[in-house]
């Protein structure tokens, strides 16, 4: 079976904040710097790090902190898998919790937000729903 990065990133994220914890590990790879560099950029990561060990390199990412816990938890979901590959065009690409949430798309031009992707005009392949 092959390594699904994406939802590695997912379960970790929502592992730490259901402990809460506030930092999490996660492996350095493209992929992984753009999905956390979107994260940091709407605000659900506070700030993200490199970190070297034994010729591996990791981000370390630090969860925003938030005075009420209770029922305020970031909420991910993996949409296009390994198995089943979700495509959508820029018109139908699904707006979660009203435009509260994003959602993270693979296009041509890397990998953006909903938001992006609706002012670009372009489509692709649905990664992840955060809200």
């Amino acid at each position: 079976m092959g390594r699904d990065i994406i939802a590695n990133i997912i379960t970790s994220i929502r592992n730490a904040d259901i402990d809460q914890k506030g930092r999490v590990k996660i492996v350095s790879t493209n992929i992984t710097k753009n999905i956390v560099k979107i994260l940091l950029r709407e605000g659900f990561i506070e700030n993200v790090r490199k970190h070297q060990e034994s010729q591996k390199n990791f981000l370390v990412s630090t969860l925003r902190h938030r005075k009420t816990r209770k029922g305020n938890k970031i909420n991910l979901k993996r949409i296009s898998r390994p198995g089943l590959r979700i495509y959508s065009n820029y018109q139908q690409i699904p707006k979660i919790l009203g435009g509260m949430g994003i959602v993270i798309l693979s296009t041509s031009r890397g990998i953006i937000t909903d938001r992006e992707a609706r002012l670009e005009k372009i489509g692709g392949e649905i990664l992840c729903y955060i809200w």
